[in-house]
């Protein structure tokens, strides 16, 4: 069966041209572009093509170009609504085989085809037809000594003939039922065979495994000549039992009258049905893929052995071929699979070769980087933007892949691409061949990114409102309450120094509250400062212990006896440095001791970074704690925001440093470990 491709925008035409061909002979795929039609073009898929030009002029030759480039020896046949002249002179000089004018003549379109492949034939000399007792090619024939040379002749001239008709039906190389009806024809023709016909175990398989024909068990009639097609409808014959098994086991030619058959009654059966006196196992060299069955010459006459053994062999080459049908069709079916993959990919996909041509582009590709206003409607290299240009021709000039970068084109504000650039090798060649470019569109996932980050900025700042609310009424409370007793309690000298307290103590929780709002909301820096650090630490405890007061408090501190100077904002250090000293604080709330280790390091970088660990002797961090301490809003305390060790973090984090929960260990304290930068001027955001 020959593959025909119409090319045209209505298929209202395709309609015609299929209606006007023989559908046994002919398959017709519609396509609309020559870029999608591409495949089929580029793999030569395709016997001929049809072409609706509907505009006579400079498009239709550019379509006609675009068809040779891919595939330079399909003929073409152009259809036009109205003929003229310079046009159709044109057309013949860029390759066109037929112009023809509307409406489709259905005649002249056969005829035409026919004439495309039709080969003229002069006449052959013929041996005379082989009889039961003149096998048409005695395999002795060329070992005897003594036969006359005459007799040679004859025998080379009847192989010569044979190797001469069966070169036919190669002709339908890549179609398996037109192929094995032709080699029936074949085989009536030099043996006058009565009935014939050819069951295939034709795998049915996915694309992405591997065809075996010996999966499938069923084989169903492909091709045959003197049997009733209602008979085959319905009949199939099977490799584990009948004729399909016994020739299965025994793997040579089987008789209606051999004691094989004899022996098995289903097979006995089969014979009956079909009519038939002989199998031929249909061998690849490797399994049985499928089985031939024929009758006697039209005369009465049996096959004799020396036409079985020929019919044999041809048929071992007709199951070779058999097989590249499939793997072809298999390859096709997945070429055809993975290029409407491809197409249908909401990421650009662009195939660049060396020489910078576009081998492939899906809709996405032309839809972002091809131009409207373009007559050919192709994407070309000079159409995607220069950024990406050069980065496809320095990974094809060096072989070494573009890894994921991102791409905000010019001319398009606010869009976002994901690209990346791949390479495409052939064998052990470290060039590469071509390169395939994806890019992504990450317009809506950034946007979507960006309402999820509002969307948590404002639970949080639901949650702070909620929390702050919560713990300046807590601030509130004994304010409120001695406001309320401050007219007839104020000469009572025990109230009024309770009133103190209460001042004192509201205005040291609302103060740290502004402290951790401001540090959390801050954004820019003030200019660093160079200062030491062992007065930041006891600064720092000392603003600890006003929020957590205790008489027995103590603080171990060791440096190395080295003083050490960093840069940085000294205010949000030392609150920083205060929030972890009074978490430590609160882990003993009735002997704290707090211990204070400083050590200096290399860095990654190739600096130095200060070490500040600081160690309580409370009970140690649980595993989980540890894990949520640094989170926003939690704390295991009943009083507080949970916010010390977030804005300590962030502080940190703002001097390039890192903020360290230590893991616990069984019997050992908390230990919240600090790294900073030393180096002027590396410790500041900028």
């Amino acid at each position: 069966m020959k593959t025909i491709l119409v090319l045209s925008p209505h298929p209202d035409f395709a309609e015609v041209i299929q209606a006007s061909l023989n559908p046994e002979e002919y398959r017709i795929v519609h396509r609309i572009g020559v870029e999608e039609a591409e495949p089929l073009l580029t793999h030569g898929l395709v016997r001929a093509c049809i072409l609706d030009v509907d505009l006579i002029g400079v498009q239709g030759v550019w379509v006609i170009e675009r068809l040779r480039r891919r595939d330079s020896k399909c003929p073409i046949i152009a259809y036009t609504a109205d003929s003229e002249s310079e046009w159709e002179e044109e057309a013949f000089l860029h390759g066109v085989t037929h112009v023809l004018t509307k409406p489709i003549r259905a005649r002249l379109l056969n005829s035409l085809l026919e004439r495309l492949w039709s080969v003229p034939k002069y006449p052959q000399p013929r041996a005379a037809q082989p009889t039961a007792l003149t096998p048409l090619l005695p395999p002795a024939a060329f070992s005897r000594p003594t036969e006359s040379l005459s007799g040679r002749v004859a025998n080379a001239s009847q192989t010569l003939n044979v190797l001469r008709d069966f070169s036919s039906i190669l002709t339908h190389s890549l179609n398996a039922e037109a192929m094995l009806k032709q080699f029936l024809l074949f085989l009536r023709e030099i043996f006058s065979v009565n009935r014939a016909a050819i069951f295939l175990n034709r795998p049915v398989l996915p694309l992405s495994e591997t065809v075996s024909p010996g999966q499938n068990h069923g084989l169903r009639a492909t091709a045959a000549i003197g049997l009733p097609s209602g008979l085959l409808e319905h009949f199939e014959l099977s490799l584990e039992a009948g004729i399909g098994g016994q020739l299965v086991r025994l793997g040579r030619i089987l008789r209606r009258d051999s004691d094989e058959v004899r022996a098995d009654s289903e097979a006995q059966k089969e014979f009956e049905l079909l009519g038939t006196q002989v199998a031929v196992p249909v061998l690849d060299r490797e399994t049985v893929v499928g089985v031939a069955v024929f009758d006697g010459r039209v005369t009465g006459e049996p096959l004799v052995n020396t036409e079985l053994e020929l019919i044999f062999h041809l048929l071992e080459q007709v199951g070779l071929a058999l097989r590249n049908i499939w793997l072809h069709d298999q390859l096709a079916g997945n070429h055809e699979m993975m290029t409407d993959v491809l197409r249908e990919l909401s990421s650009a996909c662009v195939v660049v070769g060396r020489d910078l041509r576009i081998l492939h582009a899906n809709k996405a590709a032309r839809r972002h980087f091809g131009h409207k206003n373009r007559r050919t409607g192709e994407l070309e290299f000079s159409d995607l933007p220069q950024v990406l240009g050069a980065k496809i021709y320095q990974v094809l000039h060096t072989g070494a892949a573009m890894g994921p970068f991102r791409y905000e084109p010019e001319s398009s504000p606010g869009t976002v691409y994901s690209v990346n650039v791949v390479p495409f090798q052939r064998g052990n060649s470290s060039v590469p061949v071509s390169a395939l470019l994806t890019a992504e569109d990450l317009t809506q996932t950034e946007q979507l990114r960006h309402l999820e980050v509002e969307a948590a900025n404002l639970r949080l700042i639901k949650a702070m409102a909620d929390r702050l609310a919560h713990e300046i009424g807590n601030a509130m409370v004994p304010l409120s309450t001695h406001q309320q007793l401050l007219g007839e309690k104020y000469r009572d000298a025990e109230f009024r120094k309770s009133l103190d307290f209460a001042l004192a103590d509201g205005v040291k929780r609302v103060s740290r509250l502004l402290n951790q709002m401001r540090f959390l909301a801050r954004e820019n820096e003030p200019e660093p400062q160079a200062f030491p650090v062992e007065q930041l630490i006891e600064d720092a405890y000392q603003e600890a212990r006003k929020h957590q007061p205790a008489d027995k408090a103590q603080l171990q501190y060791e440096n190395g006896g080295k003083p050490i100077v960093i840069t940085g904002d000294r205010a949000a250090l030392k609150h920083a440095l205060a929030e972890i000293m009074l978490n430590a604080l609160q882990a003993n709330p009735k002997e704290p001791r707090i211990g204070v280790k400083l050590h200096t390091n290399p860095n990654n970088a190739g600096g130095r970074e200060l070490e500040i660990e600081v160690q309580d002797n409370g009970t140690g961090f649980t595993t989980e704690t540890a894990q949520k301490v640094p989170s926003p809003f939690f704390t295991t305390r009943n009083v507080g925001l949970g916010l010390g060790l977030t804005v300590s973090r962030k502080i940190i984090e703002t001097h390039h440093g890192k903020l360290e929960i230590v893991p616990p260990q069984a019997g050992q304290h908390g230990t919240v470990r600090v790294l900073l930068p030393i180096d002027s001027g590396a410790s500041m955001v900028a």
